[in-house]
């Protein structure tokens, strides 16, 4: 199963190494990894998107990244109100008749073209895996001829309020 595990980590030397070698001795897969600043100076935050076979294995990889000596927090978010996305950069083949469409396609998505070349295109998608890989198999046909992707990023949507009654008002009166 898939799951999402942020690290909040001192940024220094060798801890993305430290943490991705601990991922390796225990031949967890990592399917995507971002890497970024924080609010706090000297502070980053890592999104793992991982494949685990259960909870308990989840488990005993929190536990073991907690372990480490640069590790601050580790959050398992999986199951947790979360935003996630991801940055793509397509280059498609175009000629000139084939632009118009391209951009037809590429709308829904709010994706934009960024680089233009006589034979191609280059379009910025920003979303969630699932609305990337639309895209992509949308544009397939016209020939993609290189693909890049941050991977997965995320964060805990904020707290928010909920109604628990609600006040009856009267217009009459």
């Amino acid at each position: 199963m898939k799951r999402i595990v942020t690290a909040t980590v001192l940024n220094q030397s060798g801890v993305l190494n430290r943490i991705t070698g601990l991922f390796t001795r225990r031949q967890f897969n990592i399917e995507s990894i971002t890497v970024g600043a924080t609010e706090t100076e000297g502070v980053s935050k890592m999104t793992f998107v991982i494949h685990v076979d259960d909870d308990r294995t989840v488990e005993q990889v929190v536990k073991q990244l907690n372990k480490q000596i640069d590790v601050l927090k580790v959050n398992d978010i999986t199951e947790q109100a979360i935003v996630t996305r991801e940055l793509a950069l397509l280059k498609v083949m175009t000629t000139p008749q084939t632009r118009a469409e391209i951009n037809v396609i590429i709308e829904p998505f709010r994706a934009t073209i960024i680089d233009v070349a006589r034979d191609s295109v280059t379009i910025q998608v920003v979303g969630n895996f699932e609305k990337i890989e639309a895209m992509i198999e949308l544009l397939r046909p016209y020939g993609i001829k290189e693909v890049a992707r941050t991977g997965q990023t995320a964060i805990k949507r904020g707290s928010q309020r909920f109604v628990s009654e609600s006040k009856q008002v009267s217009i009459l009166n």
